[in-house]
């Protein structure tokens, strides 16, 4: 096999793995718990060069959009608390919608790209 070519199963099962030995079985865990069957630890250890590169960069790329989704949460939350407490009568953020400045308006729209990019958002709630 070319050392280019990049087996994604392999990859895979590397980005889920825990990568601690389970002195149970002699093998891996996934990152549910669960160890890996010895073929799946044999797959795991041949490995290529390629794909081990390819899984620590996929690694850091989900590190990256982890954290910058965890931010634009926080950044979130706060410009609609402070809707919120501007306007106690609101209870939903359609509610508050109305009330924001277009600058307001267009950073929620940025915000809510990077932290709900399926589209929900739930913020937390105090009556």
């Amino acid at each position: 096999m070319p050392e280019t070519e990049l087996r994604i199963e392999v990859i895979a099962l590397l980005m889920d793995s825990d990568f601690k030995l389970r002195p149970d079985t002699s093998t891996w865990s996934h990152r549910d718990g669960r160890p890996f069957t010895r073929a799946e630890q044999a797959t795991a250890l041949q490995a290529t060069h390629a794909e081990l590169e390819t899984t620590a960069a996929l690694s850091a790329r989900n590190a990256a959009a982890a954290l910058e989704q965890g931010t634009a949460v926080e950044a979130l939350t706060e410009l609609l608390f402070s809707y919120f407490a501007r306007y106690p009568e609101a209870r939903m953020v359609m509610d508050v919608l109305p009330h924001m400045t277009e600058e307001d308006r267009a950073e929620y729209e940025r915000l809510c790209a990077i932290a709900a990019p399926d589209g929900g958002i739930y913020l937390p709630y105090e009556d």
